[in-house]
């Protein structure tokens, strides 16, 4: 069966023509081989796909500079000093951009202010007015970061050192005041103050009695009939 005839255009399909690319490729490399080997030749293919990959092959007896030495040699024509003096009046104009710059920043600094004329004063003064503006924006904006982040820390030393000093008068409390959790022949005494300062205002003290001991009456509220719970209020 013979194979159909591939019109030679653009393959829309981009993944086609990956793979067509890549298959001719591989053949053109290939038929490149066979000529170094068969003929003795000097062959240098360069490609570049449409993704930007560059591809190249190059026979194994000589470099690319000497074909495109060879090549100059042929047809009597000098690439590489035309591509020198591009390069060297790409690097004069560089060479003009840094002097400037040098030149600008030590006006800045007031150095070579001789050949400036007063608009040039002007602008000058301008320019540096704006630089220092911007720079002083950013040191209040960086100062004031700090000064957050100091207080955020400020913040969480004071939670600690309250919870600190909250657990210490936790567990230093006065052993007879807590509250009464199982029964026995003793008095056990929570007593509450007003604010949470001792001596500040009236305190209400629960106090628990077996039910065989004598009750107070004096000042005395009784949580119920029949109950060893009293609540006495002191003044």
């Amino acid at each position: 069966m013979a194979r159909g005839k591939i019109q030679i255009r653009r393959i829309e399909n981009q993944t086609n023509r990956q793979v067509t690319y890549s298959k001719r490729r591989n053949g053109l490399f290939k038929k490149a081989h066979e000529l170094t080997v068969l003929c003795d030749a000097k062959v240098s293919i360069i490609m570049v796909s449409s993704t930007n990959k560059l591809h190249e092959y190059i026979s194994p007896s000589v470099t690319t500079k000497q074909l495109f030495d060879l090549y100059q040699k042929t047809v009597d024509v000098d690439l590489w000093n035309t591509h020198y003096e591009r390069m060297q009046e790409q690097l004069k104009k560089l060479k003009e951009v840094n002097r400037n710059l040098r030149k600008e920043i030590r006006q800045r600094m007031g150095e070579c202010l001789e050949d400036l004329s007063f608009e040039q004063f002007v602008s000058l003064i301008e320019d540096m007015d704006n630089s220092v503006k911007t720079i002083r924006e950013k040191k209040y904006k960086v100062l004031g970061s700090q000064i957050e982040t100091r207080k955020k820390k400020l913040r969480n030393v004071e939670v600690i050192h309250r919870n600190l000093v909250l657990e210490y008068e936790t567990t230093n409390e006065d052993p007879h005041f807590g509250l009464v959790e199982n029964e026995g022949d003793y008095n056990s005494i929570l007593g509450f103050a007003n604010g949470g300062g001792i001596g500040v205002g009236p305190r209400i003290l629960a106090l628990h009695f077996p039910n065989h001991h004598h009750h107070h009456q004096n000042n005395t509220l009784h949580s119920g009939a029949g109950s060893d719970l009293t609540f006495t209020l002191l003044e």
